[in-house]
């Protein structure tokens, strides 16, 4: 697509920085495979699609309508972002990850996740709901596709093939959607954190970590019973909700909002949390960081943060969460982190938030706490 203007393509909101790109040599390569497979009456729907190179490819390609489904809140808001500087040529609407997305679709164009699970979840819910005739052409860059994906494309497809590699990318094309069984999402696991009873944990596809307790938050867990008193708590980043619904069973009067960018984080959150019985005492929001909440109002925020962006090591998230918790914590305020201790971010933590102490450090990890007292 040599007349589409990927180099004008923006991250915004989402982190941006001179190693961090908002399309890639798979972007391009999924559309000019897909030239070759445009359906003539049905539907196109795209998955993965980070910051709207896809869609607004498909539109530039001709296609009418693209249902889409970002996991991150912030690739659905920089995709309007670049739509609205490039002018769309067509519609867009999204959707769920889910039976509306993929209703009679003929065409998929996927962005391969990083994790196994997230394709499978994808895979079943395509398998289940598009065109027995359905097209998938699923993209990645080389060195981060595995056999693995191949197989469980096979479980859902009947014919599953690899193009040539370009640029370092490569697609794959799966076709002849099979029947499906129940769908395996979301899974499942319980942990003894010291509670009365273990804590149930439960994950989509797309939920960073799965099912399992990390261990730099259980490393916290340890820790929380340290926090001071409050009324309410933010868990930012709240991941598969286990910080939230520990929070929640741990401190039966603390109003628990859990946060997080991602559509299956939100979902796994709010499985968790009423797996454990504290449904009613959790409120989840799918948000980029604290953007919604006002300034100085927060008296306790807990924070695991993430150290990637995509596939990318990238300290750009950690930073702006840092950052929100300093806008949204009132004047004594508490932020408690945990983080790897190599990524030394207690001078961050000083500069966007407060005076930070050390709580605990093993040989992996340190929890901090960071009070703000402007």
């Amino acid at each position: 697509m040599p007349d589409f203007p990927f180099e004008q393509l923006r991250r915004r909101p989402d982190v941006e920085a001179d190693n961090l790109f908002a399309y890639d040599a798979t972007d391009r390569l999924l559309l000019d495979t897909m030239s070759e497979h445009l359906p003539v009456n049905g539907g196109v729907a795209v998955v993965g699609d980070t910051h709207g190179a896809l869609t607004l490819g498909a539109l530039h390609l001709g296609v009418r309508k693209v249902l889409v489904h970002q996991d991150p809140v912030t690739g659905e808001r920089a995709l309007n972002a670049n739509a609205a500087l490039l002018g769309s040529p067509g519609e867009y609407a999204f959707h769920p990850l889910g039976r509306d997305l993929f209703d009679g679709a003929q065409l998929v164009l996927l962005q391969l996740p990083r994790s196994l699970d997230a394709l499978e979840e994808i895979a079943w819910h395509i398998a289940a709901a598009a065109s027995a005739d359905v097209t998938v052409l699923a993209g990645g860059r080389v060195k981060h596709m595995t056999p693995a994906m191949n197989q469980i494309l096979s479980r859902y497809f009947g014919s599953v093939a690899a193009g040539l590699a370009r640029q370092k990318s490569r697609v794959v094309t799966a076709t002849g959607a099979l029947p499906v069984g129940p769908c395996p999402f979301p899974t499942r696991a319980e942990y003894d954190v010291g509670l009365p009873r273990p804590l149930q944990i439960r994950a989509y596809g797309a939920t960073f970590g799965g099912a399992k307790l990390d261990p730099g938050t259980r490393f916290l867990l340890q820790h929380l019973h340290n926090a001071p008193a409050a009324a309410s708590a933010v868990d930012l980043g709240c991941g598969n909700g286990t910080i939230a619904a520990y929070l929640a069973l741990s401190r039966p009067t603390l109003a628990v909002t859990a946060t997080d960018t991602s559509a299956a984080a939100v979902a796994a959150t709010r499985a968790t949390a009423g797996a454990n019985g504290v449904g009613g005492q959790v409120a989840v929001v799918r948000e980029d960081g604290l953007a919604g909440r006002p300034d100085a109002g927060d008296e306790l925020i807990v924070l695991n943060p993430p150290f990637h962006s995509g596939h990318t090591v990238h300290a750009g998230i950690a930073l702006k969460l840092f950052a929100e918790a300093g806008r949204t914590l009132q004047p004594g305020g508490e932020l408690w982190t945990v983080w790897n201790s190599h990524l030394q971010y207690r001078r961050a933590l000083e500069r966007l938030v407060g005076p930070t102490e050390q709580v605990a450090r093993d040989r992996r990890f340190t929890v901090t706490v960071s009070t703000r007292t402007r």
